[in-house]
């Protein structure tokens, strides 16, 4: 939500979105000539020259995971970062700060690459500062008492909110036993020991939405369920138009077919004006094509807000589950949407791998209400919304606290996937949609 299918703290939406953020060197900055600084020059030459081919031959070489198309649109949205300072230089990996050129945002970035050459991407990522952070106040390095208290942390909210409680107790005794036998004793850096948790919870879990995050800044404390600061809610409104709510593309293609690209789905008490534009826009299309190929999931309420569009009745999507408490929350189109709705009007949807989430949720939804073709590839597999919790200064967990239930399949797609109508490489499904989009018209 920014992101996926969750409910998280303020803190933790904008930790999540600026761990994808790119940046940009500044002239009086060295890169070191190692392997990770070469990785970093290459991606800033590519990221620099704002050209799409450029980029996407960096990602085919250094970086396979990303794609020129989420590149470009942070590009688009930070206005570029200046390199200020390299912080710490090893041979395979690099930490560093960062200045966004159209704010006073400072962020800490850190890279990890495989030894060879091309030197690949193993994690690459930037973590917001906050506001009067200084340099010196960063903290790198973990003891002993952090990784206990972390690991103890992490498995208090396991054992309390996870959503199935016997696999939270497979959970931690997995990572006890690990403890026990000293596996940890040697990770100093707390990037790699939260990256390193993450990797043993999951192993017994398999929930990709289950993760332990670490911050070099101190994390301020705030109690559970508190509500955000008015600094955090402009702060949010500010992100959210300078990503313009996640919608990236909207057009008429040839056949008036029209084509919408979102990256995730935004809260729609602040983003729900510019879904009706988008959506108001192609509201005399004859058949319309959402592509969620980059899309990581969102907010459920914005699911059910672009439904809407496509149903002329009351229609229930799905609902949800919480352990704590045993309720569920269901989730229906809703009474009313401004402008035209199209109702008949043949639905295509495009997935990836990378498709997540909340964008699961779109398309599981759409599926077993017969009311869209999904063309592409079998989606990620997140089916559980997360919460997120503050274990110390340092370290917090995101816990998966509920499942998704589909009225029709009384299940839902974690672990699985959702598989699409029409198998095609991801980079295909454009022009299979459009193709079957037109054949589709010209049969009426």
């Amino acid at each position: 939500m920014p992101p996926s299918m969750i409910r998280r703290s303020f803190f933790h939406a904008a930790f999540a979105l600026a761990l994808s953020v790119p940046v940009i060197a500044s002239a009086q900055v060295a890169i070191p000539a190692t392997p990770a600084g070469n990785t970093l020059q290459a991606w800033l030459n590519a990221f620099n020259s704002g050209d799409r081919a450029q980029i996407d031959a960096y990602c085919k070489k250094f970086d396979p995971k990303n794609s020129a198309d989420r590149i470009m649109g942070f590009r688009n949205m930070t206005g570029g970062f200046e390199l200020v300072q390299i912080i710490k230089s090893d041979r395979l990996h690099l930490e560093f700060l960062v200045k966004e050129r159209n704010s006073d945002t400072k962020a800490m970035g850190d890279l990890d690459v495989k030894d060879g050459d091309p030197a690949e991407v193993v994690q690459f990522g930037l973590q917001a500062l906050p506001p009067g952070t200084n340099i010196s106040d960063l903290t790198f390095k973990i003891d002993a008492a952090a990784r206990s208290r972390a690991i103890d942390g992490a498995i208090k909210n396991i054992n309390e909110f996870y959503v199935f409680p016997d696999v939270a107790k497979k959970m931690e005794e997995a990572v006890r036993a690990r403890q026990k036998r000293g596996e940890y004793d040697s990770i100093t850096d707390g990037n790699a020991f939260a990256s390193k948790l993450t990797d043993n919870f999951q192993e017994i879990s398999h929930d990709k939405h289950l993760r332990v995050n670490y911050s070099a800044a101190k994390m301020p404390e705030r109690p559970e369920n508190a509500k955000p600061s008015p600094d955090e809610v402009a702060r949010y409104h500010k992100d959210m138009e300078r990503m313009n709510c996640g919608f990236e593309k909207v057009e008429h293609l040839e056949g008036n077919i029209g084509y919408v690209k979102f990256d995730f789905f935004a809260d729609p008490d602040v983003c729900g004006p510019t879904a009706v534009a988008t959506m108001n826009f192609l509201g005399n299309v004859d058949a319309i094509i959402f592509d969620l190929r980059e899309n990581g999931g969102g907010d459920p309420k914005m699911v059910a807000f672009i439904s809407t569009y496509l149903f002329d009745e009351a229609t229930h999507l799905n609902d949800l589950w919480e352990r704590k408490g045993d309720v569920t929350h269901q989730y229906w189109t809703l009474p009313y949407v401004p402008g035209k709705r199209l109702v008949g009007k043949p639905v295509f949807v495009l997935t990836s791998h990378d498709t997540f989430s909340g964008g699961e949720e779109f398309c599981y939804n759409l599926k077993n209400l017969k009311r869209a073709t999904l063309i592409g590839e079998t989606t990620g597999g997140g089916a559980h919304p997360v919460s997120g919790h503050r274990i110390d200064d340092h370290f917090m967990i995101g816990v998966p606290f509920a499942r998704a239930v589909n009225p029709i399949s009384k299940t839902n797609w974690e672990g699985t996937g959702v598989e699409p109508d029409i198998k095609v490489p991801a980079a295909d499904a454009l022009t299979s949609a459009q193709k079957l989009a037109a054949e589709k018209l010209k049969s009426k």
